[in-house]
């Protein structure tokens, strides 16, 4: 069982509580470790990846923050910590869909259909 940093008690709760779901799905406990690290550590990714490195209308979890340098034109299901405004603005304007890792983790709690980006 990993340690869990002292955080916010939101950010604490989810953490925990994907630990709980990452003893049956790998993939929410490898979300959970992403969401655990120092601040000076944390995944920030931008939509320029996004483009590059994601397929149509796949399902993305970022444990991190998704900040809107480049242009998307995927439609994408993204969750993340936070969105900046012009990130989320380019994901619907493409199509795509902005959500909050929980949200994401209880439609998908096997996490079969994730893909995590960090």
């Amino acid at each position: 069982m990993m340690k869990v940093r002292d955080k916010n008690p939101v950010a604490k709760a989810l953490i925990e509580e994907l630990i709980r779901m990452g003893v049956k799905s790998p993939a929410w406990r490898a979300v959970a470790e992403g969401l655990n690290r120092p601040a000076r550590q944390s995944y920030e990714v931008n939509l320029e990846r996004l483009e590059r490195f994601a397929a149509r209308g796949e399902s993305i979890v970022v444990p991190g923050p998704v900040l809107g340098i480049g242009s998307i034109t995927k439609p994408l299901t993204v969750a993340a910590v936070r969105f900046s405004g012009q990130a989320r603005r380019k994901i619907e304007k493409a199509g795509g869909k902005c959500m909050d890792i929980a949200e994401m983790a209880k439609a998908d709690p096997a996490g079969k259909k994730i893909r995590i980006m960090g």
